[in-house]
């Protein structure tokens, strides 16, 4: 089953380093430069520690806890997918700082199939298949064998609480979308009228502000698969949760730069078949190494 990712998204439609921690200067859909975003509702956390692997990409850590997963009934334009339910995650984990970029991604693969070319811009045109042989390919370097760390896609559950950062509001920074704050489709903006700008293409990776946990670009610019096969959520609270067993969409979080701001709220699941390239889907990677 797909859950409207293109239907949602017609309406509205640096080498291998790490990703740098300042906002891009953007340009909107008329060639003109906007202001980075200042907008953040929460500061970074000074005592974050960032992990890099061989190819510079960097990860934090994300510790264990529980959160309520989904939307409150009265968020607005709610789907009825989203039901609010407790969830706890048990381990700690690693989560990319940023999406992976095309530098990173070429260097892997050995090709980079993206729409929009550029180094440190966002992978896309990458599938749930492409993504986890990327996860595959990375865990088999030999210097990353060697440091015994392994990579995966997130789970839905990771993602949102990832995502979220501690927050209960549609997106981590607030409860409104403009288009200013993430690389969304700002001429339709969540809970404003203020429009903001639309620039039908992807952001450098680390644009932006971060969330409380020093996550990049978790509401807009790209897709990102997650492990999981769509389906509703359980009744009650899920410890650890790992999606449906059967089933063949796999879930995409987190929206992108030709979608609706609806559609980048934490909360918003969306699906599709695991072999659809599109030059809006991407990836965000998980490290599994010991603490």
């Amino acid at each position: 089953m797909r859950y409207g990712i293109m239907v949602l998204c017609g309406m509205a439609c640096m080498g291998l380093a790490g990703c740098g921690n300042k906002p891009a200067s953007q340009e909107n859909g008329s060639g003109k430069k906007t202001d980075p975003p200042q907008e953040v509702a929460r500061p970074v956390q000074e005592t974050l520690k960032v992990v890099r692997n061989s190819l510079g990409m960097e990860f934090v850590r994300i510790p264990a806890g529980t959160f309520q997963m989904g939307s409150p009934d009265d968020e607005a334009d709610r789907n009825a997918n989203e039901t609010r339910h407790e969830v706890t995650l048990t381990h700690d984990f690693l989560m990319g700082v940023c999406e992976v970029n095309q530098a990173q991604y070429e260097k892997v693969m050995g090709d980079n199939p993206s729409f929009f070319q550029g180094a440190n811009l966002p992978v896309e045109q990458v599938s749930f298949e492409d993504a986890e042989k990327f996860c595959i390919r990375l865990s088999s370097l030999p210097e990353e064998k060697a440091s015994k760390r392994r990579y995966r896609l997130p789970t839905e559950a990771e993602w949102e609480y990832a995502c979220r950062a501690g927050t209960t509001t549609p997106f981590n920074f607030g409860s409104t979308l403009d288009g200013t704050q993430a690389d969304t489709n700002g001429t339709s903006p969540y809970g404003t009228e203020k429009k903001g700008p639309n620039l039908e293409k992807t952001s450098p990776v680390g644009s932006y502000q971060p969330n409380a946990w020093g996550l990049y670009n978790m509401h807009g610019n790209v897709w990102e698969w997650c492990a999981d096969r769509m389906g509703d959520y359980p009744d009650g609270p899920a410890t650890d949760p790992q999606g449906h067993v059967n089933g063949v969409a796999r879930v995409l979080r987190g929206g992108s730069w030709r979608c609706l701001p609806k559609g980048s709220r934490a909360a918003f699941r969306s699906s599709e078949v695991p072999d659809l390239r599109s030059k809006s889907f991407g990836i965000r990677v998980v490290l599994t190494q010991s603490f």
